[in-house]
């Protein structure tokens, strides 16, 4: 392990780690943790550029041994609008805001990783360390791109990390392809007409074709897509009437879908435009569907997938890499930073799930034993792709 437990970089991680975790910010809205982390990286000597798609921030670090090549490593810094349920000294001080997914860890990764770094500079070309704001929904990755991202930073590839609750802690898990689905959303307004509830035939009930087309969606996945294809579609939140005698004149139907490619995306989408246009238009009301595409499938490089699992297994031995697990129905932004650069997304074990412990939980909290295992993957990386000679 480059980066030992219990070592002073250990305990300084585990610091930052809980500094963020009782400072929680979402979405652009990362000021006081932006803050933090340029002030933690102009300290170790680095460039800091801050600003970028608002709260993002982006530290560049030269090796000793000249070179041209250019390494992106990312981390999101962006916390959930969950109200934490912990009472640990180090739990959420901002009622309604929670590090329920890892994100202080992530960030208190990459900032052990440049620390380590900066004072053992013995690679070649530029390291571009990366602090992304707004990965919860809120598309930041996609946000830092368009504000110039790659353009003034044009690395030759970009990786990125996500803790893995259920998966032992300190071992890795590496895809060679699809890592995480891509996500959209989608809304369905069903207008038919208000009556009295016990005229139901004066009116034409927007209620019974919701529940008709509900049923309906969930044919899509076991009826028209392959059965080796991947899909998912769950209506989340129905929203209609005010009033147990009276049928209202509109409901809404909301929720998301989840696949792996754009073929199984657009399959979907066409399906449930066709339910909506024809179940609306046989029950005598309108349907009308709004399909979103939040975030595309997170799709791993192969080549760049075996560099990282070969690190990580000399790093933490062969019986700790875990190849081509299951890929997640969640879904990720860094998707579109590999849809503009090579690289590879992997997921560091967390330890147990159980008792709360999983993503997005009230319970949830980053496991402080496994710091020093993801920054010393990100040192052993960019040894591997920017070495010294």
């Amino acid at each position: 392990m480059l980066i030992e437990k219990e070592s002073s970089l250990h305990q300084a991680m585990r610091s930052w780690r809980r500094d963020f975790h009782r400072h929680p910010e979402t979405a652009y809205e990362e000021f006081r943790t932006a803050g933090v982390v340029a002030e933690l990286l102009r300290s170790f000597g680095l460039a800091v550029h801050t600003g970028l798609a608002t709260t993002g921030v982006v530290a560049t670090l030269k090796g000793n041994v000249p070179g041209e090549g250019m390494i992106g490593l990312r981390a999101d810094m962006d916390a959930l609008n969950l109200r934490e349920l912990n009472t640990f000294d180090h739990c959420s001080r901002h009622d309604g805001k929670m590090h329920g997914c890892g994100h202080d860890g992530h960030t208190a990764m990459l900032l052990g990783a440049a620390q380590y770094l900066a004072e053992q500079p013995d690679f070649s070309g530029t390291v571009v360390f990366i602090f992304q704001p707004a990965e919860e929904g809120e598309a930041g990755a996609k946000a830092m791109i368009e504000a110039g991202l790659f353009e003034r930073f044009p690395v030759d590839a970009v990786y990125g990390m996500h803790n893995w609750p259920g998966l032992e802690a300190g071992h890795f898990a590496v895809h060679d392809g699809p890592v995480m689905s891509a996500m959209d959303t989608f809304d369905i307004e069903i207008d038919g007409q208000g009556c009295h509830g016990g005229m139901p035939h004066l009116g034409t009930d927007p209620v019974l074709v919701a529940g008709h087309l509900i049923t309906a969606l969930q044919s899509i996945v076991s009826r028209q897509l392959d059965p080796l294809e991947s899909g998912v579609v769950s209506v989340t939140r129905m929203r209609g009437g005010d009033a147990y005698n009276v049928v209202p004149d509109s409901v809404r139907l909301s929720g998301t879908c989840r696949s792996f490619t754009v073929g199984v995306q657009n399959q979907l989408e066409q399906a449930m435009a066709q339910q909506v246009l024809h179940i609306c238009s046989a029950f005598g009301a309108n349907g009308q569907l709004s399909y979103n595409r939040v975030y595309p499938s997170t799709v791993n490089v192969p080549e760049h997938a075996e560099i990282c699992a070969q690190l990580a297994a000399e790093l933490v031995g062969h019986e700790a890499l875990h190849r081509n697990m299951a890929p997640s129905m969640g879904a990720e932004d860094f998707a579109f930073m590999l849809n503009e650069r090579p690289g590879a997304y992997i997921w560091l074990g967390n330890g147990s799930a159980e008792g709360g412990k999983g993503l997005h939980n009230p319970h949830y909290d980053f496991n402080d034993a496994v710091l020093p295992v993801g920054a010393s993957f990100w040192v052993a990386l960019i040894q591997n792709q920017l070495p010294s000679g």
